[in-house]
């Protein structure tokens, strides 16, 4: 009789403030690995850390990653999709990366498993999602630029005010992912900086 091999598996938690803790997240995947009869290999976490920094800034991610390209394991399990990162593009990424080194993937509150056939369906519409937010992430950057300079130089702001762009948020993650500084952030969508500061604090 062939036994099967359990499958390894590395667990991922994060949280964003230092009040918050991984603890439930990791209860509940090794709770599902044991139900699904994974081995837990290891357990990556991230404390006091925003989903929209980038890997260079997640020292547990980072390890995580390196591990998948080592094949120290078959799988990473995470509690849900936005312990991962906060861009639809980032993700995208990040499967790209594990599954070209044969590393699935389980996400417990989506009931994502990219081990299973319907799963491997669905990272295949994901590349088609972050092609998407991309283009509409550039869009929203050209008309919101061209939006402030007319408002900001046109119409005089009265007190020197930048000009603001409706719905900042998205165009200062993006930029702030792209490894850009608060006060260059805030230069290039005209915005003030302590916007630039309130959006990046937010978790």
């Amino acid at each position: 009789m062939t036994t099967v091999k359990a499958r390894r598996v590395a667990l991922y938690a994060r949280v964003s403030t230092e009040n918050q803790t991984t603890d439930n997240q990791l209860i509940e995947l090794r709770a599902v690995a044991e139900r699904m009869g994974w081995l837990v290999v290891t357990e990556f976490v991230d404390q006091a850390i925003s989903g929209a920094k980038g890997r260079d800034k997640r020292p547990a991610f980072d390890l995580l990653l390196k591990g998948a390209t080592r094949r120290e394991f078959d799988m990473v399990a995470a509690w849900s999709v936005d312990r991962l990162g906060r861009s639809l593009q980032h993700l995208v990424e990040f499967l790209s990366e594990i599954h070209s080194s044969g590393v699935d993937l389980y996400l417990h509150q989506q009931g994502i498993n990219t081990g299973t056939p319907a799963g491997k369906a669905l990272f295949q519409m994901c590349g088609v999602f972050a092609e998407f937010e991309r283009a509409m992430i550039r869009e929203r950057v050209v008309s919101g630029i061209a939006r402030s300079k007319v408002s900001g130089t046109k119409s005089g702001r009265p007190h020197g005010r930048p000009a603001s762009i409706e719905n900042p948020e998205p165009l200062v993650r993006q930029l702030r992912a792209e490894g850009k500084g608060m006060l260059k952030i805030a230069k290039e969508l005209k915005i003030g900086v302590s916007t630039v500061q309130r959006i990046l604090a937010t978790p």
